[in-house]
């Protein structure tokens, strides 16, 4: 999937960013050659998606909103996943024990 390239940042995304030292560049890296997870077809106002993707060596998470009719990719979230909780590849959580 190509996501649209007008980038919208949310207010949580920034502040999100700014604390896990993820920047705007490491986002738009991301978003050149991600892999969806996860589908949240049914979000509302817009569906959304969890992709990884790497800067680097570093994976990042992003969950990200599409709003088509306005050729936008929201950024809702983005965060390096951790190892503890992911498989390796960080592709799949690890189950719960």
């Amino acid at each position: 999937m190509i996501f649209p390239q007008t980038l919208i940042f949310r207010v949580h995304a920034i502040k999100r960013m700014l604390e896990r030292d993820i920047a705007v560049e490491d986002v738009k890296q991301v978003l050149l050659d991600p892999k969806i997870l996860k589908e949240y077809v049914d979000d509302r106002p817009y569906p959304s998606y969890l992709v990884l993707g790497w800067k680097d060596r570093r994976p990042i998470h992003l969950v990200v909103a599409l709003n088509n009719e306005a050729n936008e990719t929201i950024i809702v979230t983005a965060y390096e996943p951790s190892i503890v909780e992911w498989n390796e590849g960080f592709n799949t959580r690890k189950a719960k024990e």
